[in-house]
């Protein structure tokens, strides 16, 4: 053996039974993270991997440079709450963005929230806020370590002072507070039996919605919906522009789909003190319904009902029938209705995706008919503020080779377009010595796939490039064009090539592209993603050796399936917080949302087959082919992910390590990185995003032979 891994026990008497197929399990004990054995195990496994990234050498110079580009002011758009206007900075290396607060656009900020303040080391994060509609008053989620897990916490603006007011137990919620300002809906789980700080892998069900009236105890909130007849559902509120409806839209998981029922809030006879007799206007899970605005008894959606590609329609509540509804903004035959929201009195901001790219329109409410376009280059509104009772709007724009530019317009200057109010500068960085280009490949199927290839310009097409694959491919997300850091350095640095496939299962061109890539269309993902590898390799951009594909969570599912299925294409494969046990996923935490995209195991016998083809713990195997070997491999998870919990990781790693890590053709390194006070992702301090970057993108250097430049 070139690595002398940890050997994991293997338990041949765990035998699951899928529809009469059985099933062994040999890693089921490492489901118990609090087991003395499975901390021995990620121990072990942390002893060799953590020397081993410490070791390459590009790994410390990676960091530095990391450390150094990265330290640039990061803006998010103000958004105007009350008389002030709010917004985000993080002047550049601090482990969390700060809220500011400032009276006008030319007024000096001052402090509003800083979560640094919060932990010494950065691991305390904002999750999720909201604002009172008169902006006196602010409610905010904390979480500790990556954790889904919030606590609400509450602040007086005006003198930003906190009150006394906790709110635990909080996730996936909503906060939405009513228009007298006196308190808002938010969603939480009753207490259960056992931890919940996030290393817990106990399934998320029976999701409640309450109402909490500011000074009063958690334990007096008044319960406002429920579904003890399907535990897996969930739901959230939200307040209409005038204040006087509450709508409620309810999920079965994942699925761009909703039902949606409302209550006239002035109607309730004792204000909101008990549950309420909803109107339901949509009693199915038949498309989605996404609330634009509306006056008076006429509301606008963004729904896909007939529309795959989604398109905004009007419902008199008056006269509810679906032969009532009147489409206003109908389906574009090419571009994706990706969202849009009201502004200024009568004035909708529509966003279309086309071709992986933004574009945005001003439409009148009254029939939808186009104002304006707003112009745009090539790349991502990443950023969006502006009300119904405001005439101004701020949007940010980044590209690929732009850090971020944010717009200003305000529909009472006359302005024909808008002006730039801040455009965010890194200093080391010149945009102009790289490019953009977006192919379309065909896949197994004939289907074409576009991909944005990132480079330096010039490059001559031999063959020689290390490249970076990314691709994620599931849940109606689309991955459009953003500034990367790390990326960057990856290709200026190390001389790279990064490449972004959009491949099916995302939401890049709208629901038929969504599901053509999920439940029994998966395959059409790993197949389009292996597509993509063959068409860098066929016009000269990179060869196999040369290939690292990357991607996180069902991007790390894709990895793994890829590497399992063909390892000849790749040269290096780093899977982040990935799924890797298709047949139990949906035992955990909140992965019975996914059923939606995935399927189920134990539900239907069709999909246990499908998930069983592809499944990555339960498809590890010998390569065929003479001197073929698994690609040098990273796993990377964090022991407070409580949305992929680790085990997935861990399990994967544990097989891959004893079916391919014992054959003397594997030369390539089996590693996982196993990182402490760290969850999926979201809130990661940044102290730990660079020496996470700085591991990745060491770890490879080292695999493809990939040489630092200065």
């Amino acid at each position: 053996m070139a690595y002398n891994y940890p050997k994991a026990r293997k338990d041949n008497k765990c035998i699951d039974d899928f529809h009469g197929t059985k099933v062994c399990d040999h890693y089921t004990w490492m489901e118990d993270p609090d087991s003395e054995e499975t901390k021995g195990f990620v121990e072990e496994q942390n002893k060799i991997t953590m020397p081993y990234l410490q070791n390459c050498p590009a790994r410390n110079p990676f960091c530095e440079r990391m450390t150094e580009l990265y330290n640039y002011p990061k803006y998010s758009c103000p958004k105007k709450q009350g008389s002030n206007y709010f917004f985000f900075l993080n002047t550049g290396l601090q482990n969390q963005s700060v809220m500011y607060k400032q009276d006008t656009l030319e007024s000096t900020p001052t402090t509003f929230l800083d979560p640094n303040t919060l932990s010494e080391d950065g691991t305390v994060s904002l999750r999720g806020y909201s604002f009172s509609e008169n902006g006196k008053f602010f409610a905010y989620g904390l979480s500790s370590s990556g954790s889904d897990w919030v606590t609400i916490k509450f602040k007086n603006v005006e003198n930003n002072q906190d009150l006394p007011d906790v709110l635990e137990r909080v996730k996936f919620s909503c906060m939405s507070w009513t228009h007298d300002h006196k308190g808002l809906f938010y969603n939480c789980y009753l207490e259960q039996e056992g931890k919940t700080d996030g290393t817990e892998t106990t399934s998320n069900v029976n999701q409640k919605l309450f109402y909490h009236r500011l000074g009063t105890k958690q334990s007096e909130d008044v319960l406002f919906a429920e579904f003890p007849e399907n535990p897996n559902w969930m739901s959230g509120i939200t307040i209409t522009d005038d204040g006087d409806y509450a709508l409620l839209a309810i999920s079965e998981g994942c699925d761009p789909v909703n039902k949606l029922w409302y209550i006239d809030l002035r109607t309730l006879p004792d204000g909101i003190s008990q549950k309420p007799d909803w109107v339901k206007l949509v009693d199915n899970f038949d498309a989605e319904y996404d609330y634009i605005t509306n006056e008076g008894v006429v509301f606008t959606f963004k729904t896909n009902l007939d529309a795959p590609r989604y398109k905004l329609i009007n419902i008199d509540i008056s006269i509810p029938h679906k032969d009532n509804w009147k489409e206003l903004l109908g389906e574009n035959e090419k571009d994706v209705l990706e969202w849009a929201t009201c502004v200024n009195g009568d004035t909708l901001i529509v966003s279309y995706l086309r071709d992986v790219k933004n574009v945005l329109e001003v439409r009148h409410l009254g029939n939808g008919s186009l104002i304006k376009n707003l112009p745009l280059d090539v790349g991502t509104v990443v950023g969006f503020s502006g009300k119904k009772k405001h005439s101004e709007i701020f949007f940010m724009f980044m590209s690929f080779l732009t850090p971020g530019i944010i717009y200003r317009y305000d529909f009472e200057s006359g302005d024909k377009k808008p002006s730039i109010f801040r455009k965010i500068e890194v200093k080391g960085f010149d945009g102009s010595l790289f490019e953009t280009e977006q192919v379309f490949y065909s896949s197994n199927d004939g289907t074409k796939i576009p991909m944005f290839i990132t480079h330096k310009k010039g490059i001559e097409l031999d063959g020689s490039h290390p490249t970076l694959l990314y691709g994620y491919g599931g849940f109606n997300i689309s991955i459009t064009p953003s500034y990367s850091v790390s990326r960057v350095i990856f290709m200026q640095n190390l001389g790279g090539i990064v490449a972004i496939a959009n491949i099916r299962g995302g939401g890049e061109y709208g629901e038929t592209w969504h599901k053509s890539g999920s439940l029994k269309n998966k395959q059409n993902c790993f197949d389009d993603f292996q597509s993509a590898a063959k068409y860098l390799t066929d016009q000269k951009y990179t060869s196999p050796q040369k290939i690292a594909i990357n991607g996180g969570s069902n991007g790390g599912l894709l990895v793994a399936a890829c590497i399992n299925q063909k390892p000849q294409l790749f040269g290096c494969a780093v899977a982040q917080v990935g799924v890797m046990d298709m047949l139990k996923f949906h035992k955990y935490t909140i992965g019975h949302a996914w059923k939606t995209d995935f399927g189920c195991a134990d539900e239907d016998k069709e999909q246990f087959e499908c998930l069983f083809k592809y499944s990555p713990i339960h498809n590890v195997q010998v390569p065929r082919g003479a001197n073929v070997q698994y690609p040098s491999l990273l796993l990377m998870t964090g022991d407070h992910d409580d949305r992929v919990v680790p085990h997935h990781s861990l399990k994967y790693i544990a097989q891959v390590q004893d079916i391919i890590g014992a054959r003397k053709e594997q030369k390539n390194p089996l590693l996982i990185r196993v990182d402490t006070k760290s969850g999926h992702g979201a809130g990661k301090p940044t102290a730990k995003v660079i020496e996470e970057v700085a591991d990745m993108y060491g770890f490879i250097a080292k695999n493809l032979e990939a040489d630092w430049s200065s």
